[in-house]
């Protein structure tokens, strides 16, 4: 076994104290959490997360007012309109892309969920998409 490190003194030098935590300053917690000189008191914002729940909370006491949903259907919930969005947002700029325009319009938001949206339900989404356009252009 190798001989173990020892602390050797050299001539004319007096050993360095070891500074242990309890001698060190350190600055209490009042002088952390003062703001510096011109510094506005500022709190930690959480970020905001958007989500369709409180949307999806109305249309839920619409059609059922004495229905409920847990937390966990919920998020479900969310995630499936987050995913459709998705799929609707990539294929109308599929569409504008094609046909060389630089805008996407209500015509291929239209043509986005006939494509992606199967057979009766399509035709429901647009019949409604088409009301909410009119209503929006006419106020």
């Amino acid at each position: 076994m190798a001989p173990k490190a020892e602390k050797r003194l050299v001539a004319g030098k007096k050993p360095m104290a070891e500074k242990s935590p309890s001698t060190e300053k350190k600055p209490s917690k009042s002088e952390n959490k003062l703001p510096k000189e011109g510094d506005k008191k500022s709190k930690k914002h959480k970020k905001s997360v958007e989500t369709y729940k409180i949307y999806l909370f109305k249309v839920l006491k619409q059609v059922h007012p004495e229905m409920g949903i847990s937390s966990n259907a919920m998020g479900i919930m969310n995630s499936f309109i987050n995913d459709l969005f998705e799929k609707l947002a990539s294929e109308a700029s599929k569409l504008a892309r094609y046909s060389k325009k630089p805008t996407i319009t209500s015509r291929e938001i239209q043509t986005a969920v006939r494509l992606v949206i199967p057979g009766e339900l399509a035709k429901h989404a647009v019949s409604e998409g088409t009301k909410a356009v009119t209503k929006f252009t006419s106020a």
